[in-house]
């Protein structure tokens, strides 16, 4: 299977009508669209009207995704009046980012994210490439990893297998957070064989996050890597994930590089699997090249308790 980078490489490196592609490909990643989600899961209590905002994947460095750049969309999020706004990870560029001019310190793009405003507050998970890059982490094999103190210091909570209640016009629902599933590198585990899927080790607890629920309210899960929705209970109504950048590049017969075990079942948007709802974001930034292909960058706006069809803007 040929890697992300080896996919974006040949693409920025075709010639003739390849160049065009890839030019395009390259302006790409400066665009913005708002897509929008409106459904109604099943037991969805009659009366929780509730918009939220997802952000995902910034992936945050000069040029592609500056400070003023993340402030931008700060911006048009807060326009978009969201009662909650969810980070769903992946703030960091990660090491791998190829014509980076600069990596943006952490507490400076979650400074900008500071100036999110929403009712029901600004909510973060972290994603695999937030815990990679941080090596003191992975010397220690333990966080917090530099972006969830940056995110806390910075006044927004990060969830690592938590859960809170929170009250919508007097309807209450449950809104969980899971650990990273691709936290470690087993070739950087100190302490034998960990039971990690694929070829990474993750702190994720669906069970021990769940756990904290203690009532009949819905439940909204944030995840950065949509694998975990296989073995979602239905007690959840709602999961939001990132990650895949919805492919990234989605050239018509080229082959489309999704990291997940579970190819494309879960590459991009609404997936509905036995009375189950999954929402996955194609993300903001970019990961190896700073090229996009028919998966602009996006914030995602879900609102439940609508029987309206999907859309975009």
């Amino acid at each position: 299977m040929l890697s992300r980078r080896q996919l974006l490489q040949a693409l920025a490196g075709s010639t003739g009508v390849s160049l065009g592609v890839g030019g395009y490909a390259v302006a790409e990643p400066h665009s913005l669209v708002i897509k929008r989600y409106r459904l109604t899961p099943q037991g969805w209590p009659s009366g929780l009207d509730l918009r939220l905002a997802i952000l995902t994947d910034l992936h945050a460095c000069d040029p592609w995704m500056s400070v003023d750049r993340i402030a931008a969309i700060v911006e048009r999020t807060n326009g978009l009046e969201p009662d909650a706004v969810l980070l769903l990870g992946d703030y960091v560029a990660g090491s791998g980012m190829l014509r980076v001019s600069r990596y943006i310190p952490e507490r400076d793009w979650a400074n900008a994210l500071a100036a999110l405003r929403a009712p029901l507050g600004v909510h973060a998970v972290l994603g695999n490439h937030d815990w990679w890059d941080d090596l003191e982490t992975h010397r220690l094999h333990h966080g917090p990893p530099a972006a969830r103190r940056a995110l806390e210091q910075a006044g927004i909570p990060v969830y690592e297998n938590d859960a809170v209640r929170l009250v919508k016009s007097g309807r209450p629902f449950w809104l969980a957070g899971l650990g990273d599933q691709a936290a470690f590198w087993p070739r950087l585990w100190k302490g034998g064989a960990p039971p990690f899927r694929a070829d990474h080790y993750g702190v994720d607890d669906i069970e021990g996050t769940l756990l904290q629920v203690t009532d009949d309210a819905p439940v909204v899960l944030m995840a950065h890597e949509p694998d975990i929705f296989e073995k979602m209970p239905e007690r959840v109504a709602l999961t939001v994930c990132g990650h895949t950048h919805g492919g990234q590049v989605r050239v018509p017969g080229m082959p489309v590089y999704v990291p997940s075990k579970h190819g494309s079942r879960y590459i991009y948007g609404h997936i509905a699997e036995r009375g189950r709802n999954l929402i996955v974001s194609s993300g903001l930034g970019c990961s190896g090249l700073p090229v996009r292909f028919g998966v602009p960058p996006e914030i995602v706006i879900v609102e439940l308790g609508a029987w309206l069809p999907d859309a975009t803007s």
